[in-house]
């Protein structure tokens, strides 16, 4: 889920017609947008500037662009991508969970660079940019001793803070299957904790400021978000889940 040129742009786990474009204003559907050649999408953001979406596809191990008009291109990524970003020149930051990699890229696929990030950094699901080069990283999943959001030096070599540890439900830790992230204008990181079934704000410098969304205002579990930093909103895209079955989802969206 993300939005672009005043509507959101929602992915559906289907053959056709696996965008779906609503108003951001009435929340109606207004159209339905098909990528070809698809393999499994993974997960989708967007760039204002360059009037487009990036979608990960961890089978063909891509990225699919497609455009506001409809047009859709790709390129290899080499690695299953689980995470996508745009940093400040308008560049894509893909994270490759499985090799623990960040790979920046133009908006047409040109691969600029890549990082190894530090090796205590474990299954990294989601990498943002801050405005000064450094790196916000979440990672760990199942049995991992370490669930964590972590700052990262511009180089990819140390981490510069950090919060969470352990895997558990307390204020200072995380438990999750899929977490993400999303930063504000003021660096401000708001963080999706599956598992937990709740959105947790942190500072510039990852300290712990409180609870933006709670297990109960979400009634499932939250898989990705979006912030409207002008409009201050937060997306948070839900899986409902109960007795041990995938039930549907939806979308839910919070004033910041």
């Amino acid at each position: 889920m993300t939005l672009l040129a005043g509507e959101i742009y929602l992915l559906r786990d289907k053959e056709r017609d696996q965008v779906e474009v609503y108003d951001v204003i009435t929340y109606r559907l207004q159209r339905r947008l098909t990528v070809p050649n698809v393999g499994l999408f993974t997960v989708m953001t967007s760039c204002e500037h360059n009037r487009c979406m990036y979608i990960g596809d961890c089978v063909v191990a891509c990225v699919h662009r497609l455009d506001v008009q409809g047009a859709v291109t790709r390129w290899a990524v080499n690695d299953k991508p689980w995470g996508l970003s745009v940093n400040a020149a308008h560049n894509v930051l893909v994270t490759c969970h499985v090799v623990c990699k960040i790979k920046e890229f133009s908006s047409h696929g040109d691969l600029l660079r890549e990082l190894t990030i530090p090796n205590d950094v474990i299954a990294p699901w989601q990498a943002t940019q801050t405005r000064s080069g450094q790196f916000i990283v979440c990672h760990g999943i199942g049995d991992d001793p370490v669930n964590r959001v972590c700052m990262i030096s511009a180089d990819g070599r140390h981490i510069v803070h950090s919060h969470g540890g352990q895997r558990g439900s307390d204020t200072d830790q995380y438990c999750h299957e899929h977490l993400r992230l999303a930063v504000d204008d003021n660096e401000f990181v708001f963080v999706a904790d599956s598992d937990n079934r709740r959105v947790t704000l942190l500072s510039p410098t990852l300290e712990y400021v409180r609870q933006v969304v709670s297990r109960d205002q979400l009634k499932g579990e939250p898989s990705c978000l979006y912030l409207d930093t002008r409009q201050r909103l937060l997306y948070v895209a839900v899986y409902e889940y109960e007795k041990g079955k995938w039930r549907g989802g939806h979308v839910a969206v919070f004033s910041v």
